[in-house]
């Protein structure tokens, strides 16, 4: 029996490690190429350990070891051209572009009154216009293949709030709208939009002083600290099974969801 993505072609932003990664083995494995970008290089101002370069060569080894094509560069998702440039070769030399998932971003925990214009700034340069981009970028080429299925990684933060990260939250709540209109006006060329809303992810956004930063941040207003509590005894998800959703999202078997907004958060949006 053929994989499910078998002849499809798959773009992945934030693809070094993490969710990424996940992501892409997880599309290769059920038979697609993969085209990537990473930074792989030093995140402004995050407390976790930034991506490098190894990391970025670990996903293509993985790929690779699934039997798929894999063409994975460094690279800004605030940089239209860059986006533009790994597009155009995708189309060259594995022949166009069915899958998109937005997935890079960054995470700052930080009280209100202590953020910078900074620190909102940049989430909202790489969470939003860096997702923006990568759809620009990417939808002529799936318009050109006759349609595809484009998902931006969102957060719990984009449905309800993630406590001392009013940047983050903004910036995940401004991913439902770009789900909707993007998804509203390629429709018509059988482009398929939706979001999905992980929780807790165990990557390597836990790493590094994360977990020091948001405890910092908490000490400011304790009370927030029980909000987003999930139902299951689990606090956090694994990333592979971020990627099984993705898969699905991606496939022919949801070619009639466009325009949702799907959690993986252990229920924790509505506590």
């Amino acid at each position: 029996m053929s994989a499910r993505l078998d002849g499809k072609v798959a773009y992945i932003t934030g693809v070094a490690r993490g969710q990424g990664r996940a992501h892409a083995v997880r599309l290769a494995s059920e038979g697609a190429d993969i085209v990537g970008i990473d930074l792989a290089g030093p995140l402004p101002g995050v407390p976790y350990d930034s991506p490098t370069p190894e990391d970025l060569a670990e996903t293509q080894r993985l790929i690779e070891a699934e039997g798929r094509r894999a063409i994975l560069v460094q690279g800004d998702v605030r940089d239209l051209a860059a986006l533009k440039e790994l597009s155009a070769r995708a189309t060259a030399e594995l022949g166009g572009l069915d899958i998109v998932v937005a997935n890079a971003g960054i995470c700052i925990p930080t009280a209100w009154d202590a953020a910078t214009p900074e620190i909102f700034g940049d989430h909202l340069d790489i969470n939003v216009t860096g997702v923006w981009n990568t759809v620009m970028a990417t939808a002529p080429a799936l318009i050109e293949r006759g349609g595809g299925s484009i998902v931006l990684v969102s957060s719990y933060a984009g449905k309800k709030v993630q406590p001392f990260m009013v940047h983050y939250t903004t910036s995940k709540h401004a991913l439902v709208g770009m789900t909707r209109g993007f998804a509203a006006e390629l429709g018509r060329h059988h482009v398929r939009v939706n979001s999905i809303h992980p929780g807790g992810v165990n990557t390597p956004m836990g790493s590094g002083n994360m977990q020091g930063a948001l405890a910092a941040a908490a000490e400011t207003n304790p009370s927030l600290m029980g909000m987003g509590t999930p139902f299951v005894p689990k606090w956090a998800a694994e990333p592979e099974e971020l990627a099984g959703l993705v898969a699905y999202l991606v496939s022919d078997e949801a070619s009639y969801i466009t325009s949702e907004h799907i959690s993986l958060d252990g229920g924790m949006q509505y506590f």
